[in-house]
């Protein structure tokens, strides 16, 4: 972890790539859940926006040692001490981490679309919204009503659906309790995944699922050399994977 301030609770998540079969459920349900707009011609992808990116990893072999993964890519919430690097370069204060969860934030009516944290951010997990949202009329009655879509000229990006957070608290405020219990917050990525390739929960809690996991022989981290703290860890059983880890991005 980092040398922040702590609440007890440090939200990540951790991806099997053994498990992931690359089906993509999870950047969908990403997409469905936070608004993401997309458009009709989406090969651009310097212009398209995917909260969730899958990418192809392969070995480099010939067959038969060929061997191919799929890596899922988010924003990785880095806990980087004292600030991950996308919130240290925003002059108008729009991304934050917020220290009670360890979730890395962004606002985006606060936004001036300076794109420095775009910059920043050591794995393209930023995007900017060069057009004004828009969704064929019958999907326009269908957007999730927690989540406000993003205007044009703005950055956006993974908030590992926070909103659910909100939710899952009001839900414990009404009940009389104050704390949340494991499974109570899950964003829509890992409930949706059919292989049960992902895990999320509170990276504090030495009892957790989660936990238990990045504390694995087998996990690993990206790009961790640049002592960014990310906050989703990542497990394979193949060295090779894991020499990909430092240079994926």
């Amino acid at each position: 972890m980092s040398g922040n301030k702590s609440s007890g609770v440090r939200y990540g998540m951790v991806i099997d790539i053994d498990k992931c079969t690359g089906c993509t459920a999870c950047s969908v349900a990403c997409q469905q859940e936070n608004n993401v707009p997309f458009r009709e011609d989406e090969t651009n992808k310097v212009r398209s926006i995917t909260w969730m990116e899958i990418y192809q990893l392969d070995n480099g072999m010939p067959y038969p040692e060929y061997r191919q993964a799929y890596l899922p890519r988010l924003c990785l919430h880095c806990g980087a001490s004292p600030y991950p690097p996308c919130t240290f370069v925003c002059p108008v204060n729009a991304t934050h981490r917020d220290e009670d969860t360890g979730l890395v934030n962004h606002i985006p009516v606060r936004c001036i679309g300076c794109r420095y944290c775009i910059s920043a951010c050591s794995y393209h997990a930023r995007y900017f919204n060069w057009w004004d949202p828009k969704w064929p009329k019958p999907m326009e009655e269908m957007l999730t009503p927690n989540v406000s879509p993003r205007m044009r000229g703005v950055v956006e990006k993974c908030t590992m659906c926070v909103h659910r957070l909100q939710l899952a608290k009001d839900r414990a405020f009404m009940e009389g309790r104050s704390e949340l219990e494991e499974g109570e917050y899950v964003p829509a990525c890992v409930e949706s995944c059919p292989a049960k390739a992902m895990t999320f929960g509170n990276l504090l809690d030495p009892d957790s699922e989660v936990a238990r996991l990045a504390k694995s022989s087998l996990a690993f981290r990206l790009l961790e050399k640049l002592g960014t703290e990310p906050k989703v860890y990542y497990l394979s059983s193949q060295d090779w994977i894991h020499k990909l880890a430092d240079k994926v991005m």
